[in-house]
């Protein structure tokens, strides 16, 4: 284990780490939203014959956001996908999405500061401090979210409040 690089205090460490999981946590809550909306029925939907169907979009951005956070509290990268055997219907995906990304996060909040500044491995990319990579996390689930809720009209579903409210979800204050 390398120490902790130079810059970063542990202090630091452990304050970001208590605002990205906050952060992931909401949005946690609304990607549930995004993939429960989709119908069932409609998981090979894709706009284009190079874009993703839905159920390996939804898969995806499940999978890989619980995969990546785990693989923070690791303290190493595997490209291999962790998660291979997905839920059935989408209802069981968002809930396989928030017992295990909950359950990863616990992971991460269990870290100690050092271990959040350690630098990590990132495919040769990247070696930054572990805390950084949360941003990584946040990052990936509301890129592929967008991408996700994009299809949900086209499949004629309808689309939850994301930011704010929909045509079929307005916002509530």
């Amino acid at each position: 284990m390398s120490a902790p690089q130079p810059g970063i205090s542990p202090e630091f460490a452990a304050g970001l780490r208590e605002v990205m999981l906050q952060g992931l946590a909401r949005e946690m809550e609304t990607t549930k939203k995004v993939l429960a909306a989709i119908p069932d029925d409609k998981g090979d939907y894709r706009p284009d014959a190079k874009a993703r169907t839905a159920r390996e979009l939804a898969w995806h951005l499940a999978s890989c956001d619980v995969q990546m956070t785990d693989e923070i509290a690791d303290q190493k990268f595997d490209m291999e996908p962790r998660y291979k055997e997905e839920p059935k219907s989408f209802a069981e995906m968002a809930n396989w999405y928030e017992s295990n990304f909950q359950r990863a996060i616990g992971r991460v909040r269990a870290m100690t500061p050092e271990q959040l500044c350690t630098p990590v491995d990132f495919y040769g990319v990247f070696n930054m401090p572990g805390v950084f990579y949360l941003t990584f996390v946040n990052n990936h689930s509301i890129h592929h979210r967008g991408y996700l809720a994009a299809y949900l009209r086209a499949m004629g579903a309808k689309v939850p409040s994301i930011y704010g409210g929909s045509a079929d979800e307005p916002w509530q204050g």
